[in-house]
């Protein structure tokens, strides 16, 4: 019996984002937080709820556990402080979407836009229902 052996993955290699799609809905949620910005986790809960008008919410066990399989994934990164960050306790962490990950949330949007664009013609979602 011949085993293939697998070559691992250069991180520099091109990653194709649609090999992470659907994403989880805490991902894709932290991607639309983060948007093109930096911020701290409680952050990214607050802009997450501000952005959708309360209508999306992320606990904090499911947010730091995303956040670590993000940072794995490649599509955020870790970032220091900014200078002055005074959080009172423990060092903050702070996060900065990759380009990877604005490749994957674009492509994400783009998955959810066709069936979007099914439910309409299917007369689910129309725009007295928004």
């Amino acid at each position: 019996m011949v085993v293939e052996q697998t070559r691992p993955k250069d991180p520099k290699e091109p990653k194709d984002p649609n090999t992470l799609l659907p994403l989880k809905q805490s991902i894709f949620q932290i991607l639309l937080a983060l948007g093109n910005g930096e911020m701290h986790g409680y952050g990214i809960m607050q802009a997450l709820a501000e952005k959708t008008d309360g209508r999306e919410r992320i606990l904090p066990g499911t947010l730091y556990a995303s956040i670590g399989r993000m940072v794995d994934d490649g599509l955020i990164e870790e970032r220091e402080p900014p200078d002055g960050d005074a959080s009172g306790g423990p060092r903050r962490r702070y996060y900065r979407t990759t380009e990877f990950g604005m490749a994957v949330a674009r492509a994400e949007s783009e998955r959810l836009r066709v069936l979007l664009d099914v439910a309409r013609s299917e007369k689910i979602l129309t725009e007295s229902n928004r």
